[in-house]
């Protein structure tokens, strides 16, 4: 196996490039071999690997042999030649493998050829200090073969065998801790958006939760309908999400953030050089969610164009990209929201009336917030305990005068203004309770009657009063005495102003 320099060039350049072109172990140890029976002319090479758990040496890739000697070469450390390069560390060269003992003829490979003299070599494969596996080949003895020449590449060569390997296993590492955070957040995800986790108890809610169940495991298309801000966008996730679809993509399309030329390239994607700007191929919505959901919001401002090609993919789930000619399959679940009513719109001609009839199959009817009063404190509560937390705020409770406050809004944002409430009133609280100074002005005008057009200087100091006795009196747990000490008053002056806001103590203990 004599070489020269020039090929010992071209041999490295090679090895190089195989490195450059595959992060694949396998692939890159097969394209070792290849080069160095492209430019050494071998007639057989072994790539071996120590397995960890069972400490067995086995063939990682092969040249010259078939599937079934591969098969065969599996040794154990210090068994033949090869467990013995693995044990000791140390390089062999056998002159001429019929002569020598040690060779084991595992494989059954080779065949006796009469008159010509076949040496072997085997060198370690060293990571780190410790033997991981061999490199080795045989090769027909050749007049002027300067075996110390030989050894010295196959050294180089098993360097790079090691990178290789140790490559190999960072890129597993990391795939593996990738799929490992993807399956926890696929879970939290799962978690986060189950049913049992939704806030609400009122019947409307209730009967919201039943339906999820209901179509969650179809492919039914979905309807969500409600007022701006009543938790569409939740209800489409817990159906994804509590589905067989799951572990699938969702893809969230809001119809009202971008204009038709861009949304028709969003949802199916486009052709490089489909128009202006269009410099490479682009993935649409609809092929990024194959397999799993797509949840198009307020499906109700799609123009009269999109609609006819949303009709077609609802209906045999295929569509072609803008610009192309390829028909491309869609698995996939759909899911639309709106807050419009599109029966109107069917009237005044803007909204197709069969693609209506495709997308309401399963309409799900979210209630406003002011049809669902028995929610506003568990969904205040909850918003509290999150945003507090998120704002670095000790903040426990919500003052009673603050409920009544909260309780009697008409809430025409929903939740999501109920939610932009919470948090206004956490950023202005310096305490550990929430009071009613600390909600918005558009709260604050429900004290307001017909008949009067504001609070008198006396209303509001009473107001004040009432809700600092009833706060002294749940922090003491309903005890007069230490409620009294708390807000620095006799127990007889507390009495009178418990008399005069008819509180009763007990019920605040």
């Amino acid at each position: 196996m004599a070489v020269n320099s020039s090929k010992e060039v071209q041999l490295l350049g090679d090895m190089a490039r195989a490195f450059g072109e595959s992060l694949d172990l396998e692939q890159t140890l097969k394209a070792i071999l290849k080069s160095l029976d492209t430019h050494l002319k071998l007639q057989r090479g072994t790539i071996t690997l120590v397995e960890p758990e069972t400490e067995t040496i086995n063939i990682k890739v092969a040249h010259g042999l078939s599937k079934e000697s591969e098969q065969l070469g599996s040794y154990k450390i210090g068994e033949g030649i090869t467990g013995t390069v693995v044990q000791t560390g140390e390089q062999i060269v056998v002159p001429d493998i019929s002569k020598d003992s040690r060779f084991l003829h595992k494989t059954h490979s080779r065949k006796k050829t009469k008159g010509k003299k076949i040496a072997f070599y085997c060198v370690p494969v060293k990571l780190e200090g410790k033997t991981i596996g061999t490199l080795s080949v045989d090769r027909e003895v050749q007049k002027n073969d300067s075996a110390q020449a030989n050894l010295n590449l196959l050294n180089i060569i098993a360097t790079m065998v090691a990178q290789a390997a140790k490559l190999n296993k960072l890129v597993e590492s990391n795939k593996r801790e990738l799929s490992e955070e993807n399956l926890r957040l696929r879970q939290e995800l799962k978690t986060h958006f189950n049913i049992s986790n939704m806030v609400g108890t009122s019947n409307a809610m209730k009967g919201v939760y039943k339906l999820i169940e209901q179509v969650a495991d179809s492919n039914a298309t979905v309807m969500i309908r409600g007022e701006s801000g009543t938790g569409k966008d939740l209800v489409a996730h817990a159906i994804h999400y509590n589905s067989t679809r799951s572990s699938k993509p969702f893809v969230k399309v809001n119809c009202t953030a971008l204009p038709e030329t861009l949304l028709e390239s969003e949802l199916f994607g486009h052709e490089k050089g489909a128009f202006t700007g269009a410099t490479e191929r682009k993935i649409g919505r609809f092929e990024r969610a194959n397999g799993g959901t797509i949840f198009l919001d307020e499906i109700g401002d799609f123009s009269m164009n999109l609609q006819i090609k949303l009709l077609r993919v609802i209906q045999f789930r295929e569509f072609e990209r803008v610009g192309g000619n390829e028909t491309i399959k869609a698995n996939v679940r759909i899911i639309v929201a709106t807050n419009k009513n599109l029966e109107e719109q069917i009237k005044e001609r803007v909204f197709r009336e069969d693609l209506y009839y495709r997308i309401n199959v399963f309409p799900i009817y979210l209630p406003p917030l002011r049809e669902r009063k028995d929610d506003i404190m568990l969904l205040a509560d909850h918003f509290l305990e999150k945003l507090s937390g998120e704002n670095n705020k000790r903040i426990t409770r919500i003052s009673t005068p603050a409920i009544e406050m909260l309780t009697s809004y008409h809430w025409p944002g929903n939740i999501r203004e109920l939610e932009n409430c919470i948090e206004r009133a956490i950023l202005l609280c310096d305490e550990d309770v929430i009071r009613s100074e600390h909600l918005p002005p558009s709260l604050q005008m429900i004290r307001k009657t017909d008949t009067t057009q504001g609070r008198s200087f006396i209303e509001i100091i009473e107001n004040k009063e009432k809700e600092l006795v009833i706060d002294a009196l749940k922090k003491c747990n309903g005890q007069q005495r230490k409620a009294a000490a708390e807000l620095g008053l006799t127990e007889r002056i507390l009495g009178y102003k418990i008399k005069k806001y008819g509180i009763y103590p007990k019920m605040l203990s």
